[in-house]
């Protein structure tokens, strides 16, 4: 799918991403995204010369199992909090895209994904998920709509599960936190997040998201990561060398070279009525 050939305009087209089908968005000034069609997964996000996203280079790229890294869209489940399989089935399933919708300083690429055989199996409800993904100059913006195609309403958690690139995870500040509410996932305890936030070893911690943006410091490098009040958790984590070194699709030391920022439902399900809509956001900015 080629969005338009005037080099003007930003494009959408049609790729193979590690052999599996996928999208390019390219701006003129040299930004670009990927796509993989499996889970509506943004891979890539290279902006300012650097790439902006981790992604684990011993992915097992076989179109079936969950992609380690980039932008997983968790969902209608975070984690392994509830009867579905760990974050849900939708980022193992191949989307749709539609026509793009191309500027000279941007690209709009939506996804889509309609309940099926294979995802009534798993959870009985009629839905039609919608993630745009909107490539501006030096920012990323993805929005996920939920919509209810069943006759009764239903629940759901979940996430933007992002993972930025870095150069030193003990290097890595994250401002902005400060003062929220925190619940320690690896000790099962709650406290207040210090300011800023240091990533000492294995991190999994979900906190209030606050109003004000958060800005990921990585030496020279900074980033600013907002979300929508329509989700009502940030969620902090890095495996540490211990966890890292167990994972099958990550390098062993890579802990060091990642940190996920979560725009996430963690805690109390969001209900959408019959024929309702529900929308979230992230929107990653190079400062």
């Amino acid at each position: 799918m080629n969005s338009t050939a005037d080099p003007r305009l930003g494009q959408s087209r049609a790729v193979r991403l590690h052999g599996q089908p996928g999208l390019l968005l390219e701006l003129p000034n040299g930004d670009r995204a990927e796509i993989a069609l499996q889970g509506a997964h943004v891979l890539r996000w290279r902006a300012r010369e650097r790439e902006q996203l981790y992604l684990s280079p011993t992915n097992p790229w076989d179109g079936q199992h969950p992609i380690r890294g980039g932008v997983p869209v968790c969902w209608p489940q975070f984690s392994d909090r509830g009867p579905l399989p760990k974050h849900g089935f939708v980022r193992q399933m191949p989307w749709v895209p539609a026509v793009p919708q191309c500027e000279p300083d941007s690209v709009i690429q939506r996804l889509v994904l309609r309940d099926n055989e294979a995802s009534r199996a798993l959870w009985p409800h009629g839905f039609t998920l919608t993630l745009t993904v909107q490539l501006l100059p030096e920012s990323l913006r993805m929005e996920l709509m939920v919509q209810n195609t069943s006759t009764q309403s239903w629940s759901f958690t979940g996430a933007l599960h992002t993972y930025f690139a870095v150069d030193d995870i003990s290097q890595v500040l994250v401002e902005g936190l400060g003062g929220q509410p925190e619940w320690d996932a690896l000790q099962d305890a709650q406290g207040v997040a210090a300011e800023p936030l240091r990533l000492p070893g294995h991190w999994d911690r979900v906190y209030d998201a606050p109003r004000n943006a958060l800005e990921l410091v990585d030496g020279a490098h900074r980033l600013r990561i907002t979300q929508s009040d329509s989700l009502a958790n940030q969620v902090v984590w890095n495996p540490g060398p211990r966890l890292c070194a167990e994972l099958p699709d990550m390098p062993d030391d890579d802990h060091r070279r990642m940190l996920c920022v979560e725009a996430a439902q963690v805690f109390k399900p969001i209900t959408v009525a019959p024929g309702a809509h529900w929308r979230g956001d992230q929107t990653l900015q190079v400062i």
